[in-house]
């Protein structure tokens, strides 16, 4: 296959309007709780570990299809920062790199320069929205903002609801929130049921993404049926990790999840989106993950409206990729900055 050819399908890949990726997109209404939905879920977990473990050798692009899939990538990075020593600087300075990931000339040499390629949102704290609104007003960027008592979700339940109402009200289109993990660990799933919709009602036109905090959650099979509870309920994303867990992201977590979202599509006829978040941070790992959204949910998974890496240095790593892509050579990490 000539050079030009592959690069102009590689372009077919990244190609999606920006009115597209940043439009919005069918809510999940959610459905009446039910147990028998959860009966089911079983998990047979050497299974999952192998399917899981194939992902990174069986999926692998190279040359023109490599940059592709990675530019697809940034399209659907959260460009995040959730530090205690946050300062207004820092996330203008982010909100930058999310209208700019990557220089304008390496996008010229891929033949994308006429793409609006930019991070699929900006994910900050509360006390950040303001400034991430501002900074990326007419961008089409949206702002995310983590919330209810993150990362442990242990606040007070009316604190937790005026976090979600304060975070709308600055401008937050996104509200990533936390579950509290006791309702999974204790089965008590109509009380996380309740929690979640509640939190849904909170948000309004805000979309919500629901952090299960897999880590914590003991085993797959609660993964699934923790998954499923969210969805019930009307939660738009499904997201594995607040990023503070000992153990975040892993693919075997994703593939359950993953599944979860399929049965749930099944039944409903509704796409819900998913988040992997905490723990990658290469290009390759981002390819494996966006891998397993292809195989196992199809194309409409690799567009930022369904599906979203938390992640914050990942943008360099792929910047470096594509830089070496190019020229032949790694270049230095202190040339891709992002804040």
């Amino acid at each position: 296959m000539s050079t030009d050819i592959q690069r102009r399908n590689a372009q077919a890949l990244v190609h999606t309007p920006t009115a597209l990726v940043h439009s919005p997109y069918m809510r999940n209404p959610g459905v009446p709780f039910d147990t028998d939905w959860l009966q089911h879920g079983y998990v047979n977990r050497s299974a999952v570990e192998r399917r899981a473990s194939t992902l990174p050798a069986r999926r692998s692009v190279k040359r023109d299809y490599q940059a592709a899939w990675l530019l697809k990538a940034i399209t659907c990075i959260d460009l995040t920062t959730l530090a205690g020593d946050d300062t207004p600087g820092r996330v203008v300075r982010l909100c930058a790199k999310a209208r700019q990931p990557v220089k304008q000339e390496a996008l010229d040499a891929l033949g994308v320069g006429h793409l609006n390629i930019t991070t699929g949102a900006v994910c900050v704290y509360h006390e950040m929205v303001p400034v991430a609104v501002e900074a990326l007003a007419g961008s089409g960027v949206p702002v995310a903002a983590v919330s209810t008592g993150f990362p442990a979700g242990l606040s007070p339940f009316a604190q937790r609801l005026a976090e979600i109402h304060a975070s709308v009200a600055a401008g937050a289109e996104e509200i990533d929130i936390v579950i509290s993990r006791r309702h999974v660990l204790t089965g008590n799933w109509h009380a996380l049921y309740e929690e979640v919709q509640t939190f849904r009602e909170a948000c309004g036109d805000a979309h919500l993404k629901t952090i299960l905090a897999t880590g914590e959650l003991g085993t797959l099979r609660n993964v699934y049926r923790a998954s499923m509870v969210c969805m019930m309920a009307g939660a738009d994303f499904i997201k594995t990790s607040t990023g503070k867990e000992s153990v975040n992201a892993t693919l075997p977590v994703s593939l359950v999840m993953v599944r979860a979202i399929r049965h749930y599509l099944e039944r409903t006829g509704v796409q819900v989106g998913f988040k992997p978040a905490g723990g990658i941070r290469t290009a390759k790992d981002a390819l494996s993950w966006l891998a397993l959204m292809k195989d196992e949910l199809g194309r409409d998974w690799l567009e930022p409206t369904l599906f979203r890496f938390g992640a914050s240095s990942l943008l360099g790593d792929i910047e470096r990729q594509l830089e070496h892509h190019l020229s032949g050579r790694y270049s230095a990490d202190f040339r891709h900055p992002l804040a």
